[in-house]
């Protein structure tokens, strides 16, 4: 998984909430086990029209938002069932941090699990990065994982809370896998000292 640490980027204005799954990874696209080539079909059926033709008024078909790496978002973001092809989609877009003032349960971990950072806060201040977003491609944000900060374009800065062992799976590009092979000698040397203890085993 790619490190997490600082990030200058072009954020995407998405002020609808309670954005579930299905939307951003319609069910019919559930089929692969892969984590790549999902990003096509992120908010599919928002995108495309029945032809397969983009709607260009969706705001990541619209010219300034097409490398965002941001989304600024309504409230409960990531609600309905628990698919990870949701983060899969989201990432192998591009997009590495999503900020909102709630995200359902299990979207947020696995978001977590997939390189991307969710991050909450309190509406007051979404309110403040949805309009830095709106100013479009110029307008570019910075979050910083290492000082827990987001800032809008104009300077204006804002700290965010985050649970320290995530932060640091993050900063490191840990996921479930790589937090186990950090263990692999004490894995090893645990086996090891079995196989002399309990041959039969």
């Amino acid at each position: 998984m790619e490190k997490f640490e600082k990030i200058t980027g072009i954020a995407a204005p998405m002020p609808l909430v309670n954005i579930d799954t299905d939307m951003i990874i319609p069910k019919n696209f559930l089929k692969t086990i892969k984590r790549s080539g999902l990003g096509v079909n992120l908010f599919d059926e928002m995108r495309y029209d029945d032809d397969r033709n983009e709607i260009p008024d969706f705001v990541l078909n619209k010219p300034q938002y097409r490398e965002a790496q941001v989304i600024v978002a309504g409230d409960n973001f990531g609600c309905g069932s628990s698919r990870e092809h949701a983060p899969w989609a989201l990432a192998d877009f591009g997009i590495k941090c999503i900020i909102s003032t709630s995200f359902a349960d299990i979207f947020y971990n696995n978001s977590f699990k997939n390189g991307i950072l969710p991050i909450v806060m309190p509406q007051e201040v979404v309110d403040v990065l949805m309009s830095d977003a709106e100013k479009g491609a110029n307008a570019r944000m910075t979050v910083d994982l290492e000082a827990q900060t987001v800032t809008t374009s104009d300077g204006q800065e804002f700290p965010f809370e985050v649970d320290a062992f995530k932060k640091h799976c993050l900063l490191e590009g840990l996921d479930d896998i790589g937090l186990t092979m950090a263990n692999v000698k004490d894995i090893d040397a645990y086996e090891v000292k079995m196989a002399q203890e309990r041959p039969w085993v």
